[in-house]
């Protein structure tokens, strides 16, 4: 059975998970605050998207991600969601971590198992966010398809420059 939520409550509710969103946002930019240089050193492969698509991106996921998890929240409190939240939590930590792996720590091994995780991580979220409401399993869908090829990318990435990403 739904809980309907009243409007203030409903508001408050987006707040924070559009808040969590981006401030796993923020942490992933301070990791990120060289990696346009970092990036731009490295080498990539053809199929690399450009380096200015990656901030309209990320920003439309994320705000994608945030609407997801409040359709969740909206729907009640029953413990499937509890722990499709709880999942959801749970990627947007090791979101945050890739940064620092990849960006700031130049670690290319640990990057690429941390961004495998997340995909196992989005794939759960999705499954268990479509369950409870079809529209943000939906919505979850384009980051899983983005994180797909970002884990491509970090590994060719990564084989293509063991110098840097050790």
């Amino acid at each position: 059975m739904s809980s309907v939520s009243s409007p203030s409550r409903s508001t408050g509710q987006m707040i924070v998970w559009f808040g969590l969103s981006f401030l796993t946002a923020a942490v992933g930019a301070i990791a990120s605050v060289d990696a346009k240089t970092f990036y731009a050193s490295l080498t990539q492969p053809d199929w690399a998207p450009p380096a200015g698509a990656f901030g309209p991106v990320w920003t439309t996921l994320f705000v994608m991600m945030a609407l997801a998890a409040w359709l969740v929240v909206r729907d009640g409190k029953q413990a499937r969601h509890r722990r499709a939240l709880g999942v959801f939590i749970a990627q947007l930590i090791v979101n945050a971590l890739w940064s620092w792996l990849f960006f700031a720590w130049h670690l290319g091994a640990a990057a690429f198992i941390d961004v495998l995780l997340l995909w196992v991580l989005i794939a759960f979220t999705l499954v268990a966010f479509w369950r409870i409401k079809p529209l943000a399993g939906l919505l979850m869908l384009p980051y899983l398809l983005w994180v797909t090829l970002a884990s491509a990318l970090t590994w060719s990435v990564w084989q293509a420059n063991p110098a840097l990403l050790g």
